[in-house]
């Protein structure tokens, strides 16, 4: 990678430079052998959470949360303000100031679950970006900005005009060829690159290019975990780096202007890496932590509702997909009346399953609190 070049600036009509990266669907040769070392731990952190996923118990039961703290971390770092139990919740219980974050947050959950559903029918290409795109920006903030479609004037990162702009992506007449570009890389099978390293590559060139006129960070982060599963390094979408990306979001930003700048390619690879091994030895955790929670509310706490203990485990199964629930629900999934499902609701209160979140005498919400907690860390 020594001899890498990330591209040049072009000075466009009105005046402005404006940043052309060089085509990615070529070549690639690796010469730096820390960094390879890197990549073998990388790989093996890897390969040890999708061993460790298929051994779980109802895995899918547990992507959900996993999912709804990838949409708050993500939308964080755009400056969304959506914590995970204000996700869970609905809009109508929350404050007025609060729904608009709510909102884009929930349309990035519908648009990862589309993106990952999608997958099994569809290659990972421009088509499925720009459907992803759709359902991210529609009826948010962004509804305004072209969603589902690349961007057919010229935007910029940071300042409030061009003129004070951090960086200014290419102009939108580039657009095409350099998607095209990227995605003919995706799926380019003679070049011999590693798969970590070449999503690390596309995901830089993605935020380089920054086709669409807003979303673009959200839609590259959720790339990663997108081409993981695509090229079968995962069965199952488990891996989200955004919470490593939000906790080192300045190191994050200035690696990906050191490569376009200074040509560093090595230290955009060795941060991502980084972040992968790191991401990847924290969901193997969180996973274990759910198994040994799940043995012990199944196998100590649930055991002594007695009578109970068969609804009891129903409505469990119910909270590691939806946390919060209401006495309405609670009797939906059980099949008991109201009243019995309110003396279930408070059996799990006494237990320490589940907590009260609203402090209302009326229209109470209750939390899988130990459950949460397991993704707040």
């Amino acid at each position: 990678m020594k001899d890498f070049q990330s591209g040049s600036y072009r000075v466009q009509l009105s005046g402005y430079q404006s940043f052309s990266p060089n085509p990615i669907n070529r070549q690639w040769v690796i010469d730096d052998p820390g960094l390879i070392t890197l990549l073998s731990e990388a790989d093996r952190q890897i390969g040890s959470l999708d061993m460790y996923s298929r051994y779980v118990p109802n895995v899918d039961l547990f992507i959900k949360m996993h999912v709804i703290k990838e949409a708050t971390t993500s939308s964080r770092i755009e400056g969304t303000k959506t914590n995970i139990q204000e996700a869970l919740m609905e809009e109508r219980d929350l404050n007025p100031e609060k729904r608009d974050d709510w909102k884009e947050v929930q349309n990035y959950i519908g648009a990862m679950n589309f993106a990952i559903a999608e997958l099994e029918r569809l290659p990972l290409s421009s088509r499925l970006i720009r459907e992803t795109h759709r359902i991210l920006l529609s009826g948010a903030r962004g509804a305004h900005k072209m969603p589902g479609e690349f961007r057919q004037s010229q935007n910029w990162i940071g300042g409030a005009t061009l003129k004070d702009a951090t960086f200014i992506p290419p102009h939108h007449s580039e657009v095409p060829d350099l998607i095209s570009d990227l995605e003919k890389f995706i799926h380019n099978k003679q070049i011999l690159f590693p798969p970590l390293l070449k999503i690390a590559l596309i995901h830089y060139q993605f935020e380089t290019i920054h086709p669409f006129l807003d979303g673009n960070g959200r839609i590259g982060r959720l790339l990663i975990t997108l081409f993981m599963v695509h090229e079968g390094l995962l069965h199952k979408p488990i891996l989200y780096l955004s919470d490593f990306l939000d906790r080192h979001r300045q190191l994050y930003f200035d690696h990906l202007s050191s490569v376009r700048i200074n040509h560093n390619m090595d230290s955009w690879f060795r941060f991502f890496l980084t972040g992968v091994i790191e991401t990847a030895r924290k969901a193997s955790t969180t996973l274990g932590e759910i198994i040994q929670l799940r043995q012990h509310l199944e196998g100590e706490k649930i055991l002594t509702l007695g009578v109970q203990a068969k609804k009891a485990r129903i409505l469990l199964d119910h909270l590691y997909q939806r946390p919060i629930v209401d006495g309405s629900e609670v009797a939906t999934i059980t099949g008991y009346s109201l009243p019995t499902a309110y003396k279930l609701i408070d059996a799990f209160q006494q237990l320490e399953i589940l907590v009260e979140t609203t402090g209302f005498q009326r229209n109470r919400k209750f939390l899988f609190q130990p459950y949460i907690e397991l993704f707040q860390g």
